[in-house]
């Protein structure tokens, strides 16, 4: 768990991040200056885990807005329904396509003996539809391939990814799964986060932080795809 604070143009984002469930799922909590807040990928497993989520959003007197999720894989959305009956009638958005990997979390269930996820509505989202949380402003990113669904959001001023299991530190997210696909996943980091500014800073669903430029030059599954190209 860690916070940040980044100042950049005058506006103040903070980021409260958690690890939470057997996966080591990454879970979010960003807010403006005026405690505005959205809750990203809540997988949490247990009470411990919920409470350390809900103690932080109360301690700070924030104001969830909305919860984002990058896409509906079970460690990433356990505690979606729960916390949706704390804070009311927020929002929960998915990309639609991930609704089949919703339907089919009992088959990560049944391998890895994890609970199944109880269920919950979804708010609709698209490539290019722009979440506000207060001053802050989550730009959506269809990026298909670990799930049919999968995006990412971008909040482009304060140079701010969130890339859900797309994109990792020195690695890339599977797609040996049911909805995955290989060449999708690929044309989806190469064609829509590759291009994007170079410093800007890149939170994944697991493991440490990183930023565009680094992938770019020492991601091993990305490098191939850097070389350039000769007759």
């Amino acid at each position: 768990m860690y916070f940040c604070q980044k100042l950049r143009f005058n506006i103040v984002i903070h980021i409260q991040d958690f690890t939470f469930n057997s996966f080591q799922t990454r879970c979010s909590v960003i807010w403006d200056e005026a405690g505005n807040c959205a809750i990203v990928d809540p997988g949490f497993s247990n009470a411990s885990e919920r409470d350390a989520l809900t103690g932080i959003i109360a301690s700070r007197s924030l104001k969830p807005v909305c919860i984002m999720l990058t896409h509906g894989h079970f460690d990433h959305v356990l505690g979606v329904a729960e916390l949706a009956s704390i804070y009311g009638d927020i929002p929960i958005y998915m990309h639609p396509e991930d609704k089949f990997t919703l339907s089919n979390n009992d088959f990560f269930t049944r391998c890895f003996g994890a609970p199944m996820p109880a269920a919950f509505e979804t708010v609709d989202i698209a490539e290019g539809h722009v979440i506000e949380v207060g001053s802050l402003h989550f730009e959506v990113i269809f990026t298909p391939g670990h799930s049919r669904g999968g995006v990412c959001y971008l909040e482009r001023q304060e140079k701010i990814l969130i890339s859900g299991d797309t994109l990792f530190a020195g690695a890339i997210g599977r797609s040996d799964h049911p909805g995955g696909d290989y060449d999708q996943l690929m044309k989806s980091i190469l064609e829509k986060l590759m291009v994007l500014d170079g410093s800007i800073a890149v939170i994944p669903g697991h493991g440490p932080c990183t930023d565009i430029a680094k992938e770019g030059m020492t991601n091993p599954f990305l490098l191939p795809f850097n070389e350039p190209y000769e007759d």
